[in-house]
């Protein structure tokens, strides 16, 4: 049930097919890849970060190294407004429970940071290629050390029922109207259509529910999911995410960013 094409339903939601196709949107799928990184600049899961010689690894406010998650270099990327077309964003988290997620005060980068390169430096020479003087980490969804390519794909997808746009799309009581069907549909509904996976925009995967409000409303700027290729693990299961306001984001600016993930 990905796109238009593929969309079957049963008899009894037919009537509901415009309503449900005009959900659809478009997202960016990130494919691990085992292809060897070459390049500090390229997009990867984990290894070492793009890092100019001026630049400071960052750190917690006590000045532990935080964990470098992976980065996205936009330059390789099909393009997806309102996200950059160019630059490098990367994402670090710490070694903590709860991998750095303040669930007090989300938007605290004291545990998790995202950074941003508006421009991309291709003269290794100009970047920092010793690691060295990183800590031995503690806790992590990932193993330390593994690196991993990465592949974009330009997808579409239908609002999944953990995704809170569900209910403001389709009404929060859509399956109740069908009586003694409504588990049978739900349960349909919820296996055809799903939002896992390593992503940026469209939307999101939750195991638990989904924590952003309706009234004010976040941007997915990007989602790493528990997945066994590249042996990640959030949690029993988990995902985690990273929101953003879409002015924000239009304005490439990460410092008010949303950190959060959950588990079965």
């Amino acid at each position: 049930m990905e796109n238009e094409h593929q969309l079957e339903l049963p008899e009894i939601l037919l009537p509901f097919k415009e309503k449900l196709l005009a959900t659809l949107q478009h997202f960016i799928e990130i494919i691990p890849t085992e292809e060897k990184v070459l390049k500090p600049w390229q997009s990867r899961f984990g290894g070492n970060p793009y890092l100019p010689l001026e630049s400071s690894f960052p750190t917690t406010p006590d000045g532990e190294t935080l964990f470098f998650l992976g980065q996205i270099n936009f330059g390789e990327t099909p393009a997806l407004a309102p996200f950059p077309e160019t630059g490098i964003i990367q994402f670090f988290i710490f070694d903590d429970q709860l991998f750095g997620q303040d669930t007090e005060n989300p938007f605290s980068q004291s545990g998790f940071r995202v950074v941003y390169f508006p421009e991309v430096i291709e003269e290794e020479g100009q970047l920092q290629s010793d690691f060295s003087f990183l800590r031995k980490y503690g806790d992590l969804p990932v193993y330390p050390g593994e690196c991993f390519g990465m592949e974009f794909s330009l997808e579409k997808e239908l609002v999944p029922i953990e995704d809170n746009a569900f209910s403001q799309l389709m009404g929060n009581d859509f399956f109740e109207q069908f009586g003694e069907e409504q588990w049978p549909l739900y349960e349909m509904y919820n296996t055809a259509v799903s939002s896992d996976g390593h992503k940026y925009g469209g939307y999101s995967h939750f195991a638990q529910e989904d924590p952003r409000e309706a009234e004010n409303p976040f941007v997915l700027l990007c989602q790493f999911d528990t997945d066994n290729d590249i042996e990640s693990m959030w949690g029993d299961m988990g995902t985690a995410h990273f929101f953003i306001k879409e002015d924000d984001l239009k304005a490439k600016d990460f410092s008010k960013v949303w950190f959060h993930w959950d588990c079965y």
